[in-house]
């Protein structure tokens, strides 16, 4: 009974913000894959299938004290870590990344998931430090001894764009623990030092895609085509858009991957600035509504763990928003609860189960 009652103590207008943006989302897969004269190839309707089940899994962990996933973050972490090495064993392969594992009828993508076990890991480890070893060596080096591995196996996959959210995921969860900010400020100094030479590591589709970021002319028909394809399509939208369904880069198939990893360049043609900043106006609400849940919690782990998916959908969305006007290079970031995609929008309802968890319990210790 007491699982249930934590339902009349959550954050009601997060829940009604994350329907509206799951809606939206919903509305512009439709817009991104119609063709009048082509079959529906039916992503919106598999959108809110994966949708419902991902509210079905948000109101499961809200009933849950999130303190018992902590408990068991260690274990969630190494599920997590196992089932990325599994993608390399199992894993399925599409458009040459090899990112999914299948099971049954279904198809996951386990660094989606990752993210979550990575915040619970890390709010589990620094709310466990006692007060006299919180250096530099316990704040950076061992959480990184952890994750670091993780970091690899996923940029091998390869998926940078996630790879990317996850470092300054854990530098953002360090600092909110209590991390020194110049420990951090060199550390993050010393990483810039090996990019250029960590450029080179890269695959050769990466190293163009960094090319095109650098000089968006670069190849305009070859690797450049996705970057100023999304640009077109986010100006010629104006201030009010062309209207849903009225998008031409969009319906005449101009813009790639509109459904996935480029959502957001949909909404700005056919919704215009306004609805472009509508949307990032939606989102600016959730990120706020978890940092007020941080500032807020009872207890040390819940404010580590509210912050540290604060950062993550903030993370997302600057990337992907990014992405989409010019100003961050192309990573396959889904935009989330817009983008299709059932591992993406299940991950991030289930952070929102996690936050509404924190958030009612608050009048129960």
């Amino acid at each position: 009974m007491n699982n249930f009652r934590v339902f009349k103590h959550g954050e009601t207008l997060t829940l009604l913000v994350v329907l509206l943006l799951v809606v939206i989302g919903v509305v512009f897969i439709y817009s991104a894959s119609y063709h009048p004269e082509k079959p529906d190839p039916g992503f919106w309707s598999r959108q809110i299938i994966w949708a419902s089940i991902g509210i079905f899994l948000c109101l499961v962990v809200w009933s849950i004290d999130y303190r018992h996933f902590v408990t068991g973050a260690y274990f969630i972490f190494g599920i997590n870590i196992l089932l990325l090495i599994c993608v390399f064993i199992f894993g399925s392969k599409t458009s040459g990344a090899q990112r999914w594992l299948k099971l049954g009828f279904l198809k996951i993508q386990p660094s989606e998931f990752f993210k979550i076990s990575m915040v619970l890991f890390l709010a589990k480890y620094y709310s466990g430090l006692p007060h006299y070893k919180k250096g530099y060596f316990n704040y950076i080096i061992v959480p990184f001894l952890f994750i670091g591995p993780a970091i690899l196996l996923i940029m091998k996959q390869p998926d940078l764009g996630t790879a990317l959210v996850l470092v300054p995921l854990a530098f953002t969860m360090a600092y909110v623990a209590g991390a020194n900010p110049a420990h951090i400020f060199y550390t993050v100094l010393t990483g810039a030092a090996c990019v250029i030479p960590g450029y080179f590591f890269l695959k050769p589709y990466q190293q163009d895609r960094i090319k095109v970021f650098l000089n968006p002319e670069f190849d305009p028909m070859g690797v450049g085509y996705q970057a100023i394809q999304s640009k077109i399509a986010v100006g010629s939208g104006g201030i009010i858009g062309k209207g849903w369904l009225k998008g031409t880069q969009t319906q005449l198939n101009f813009l790639p991957e509109r459904h996935t990893d480029f959502i957001y360049s949909v909404i700005g043609e056919e919704w215009g600035f306004i609805g472009a900043v509508l949307v990032i106006s939606l989102f600016l609400l959730v990120i706020y509504s978890a940092c007020r849940i941080a500032a807020e919690s009872r207890d040390e782990v819940g404010r580590l763990i509210a912050s540290g998916l604060a950062a993550l959908f903030l993370i997302h969305v600057f990337i992907n928003a990014g992405m989409a006007v010019g100003i961050m290079p192309i990573t396959g970031l889904p935009m989330p609860f817009l983008s299709y995609g059932g591992s993406s929008l299940l991950a991030m309802l289930v952070s929102i189960g996690l936050l509404q968890s924190i958030y009612s319990r608050r009048f129960m210790f």
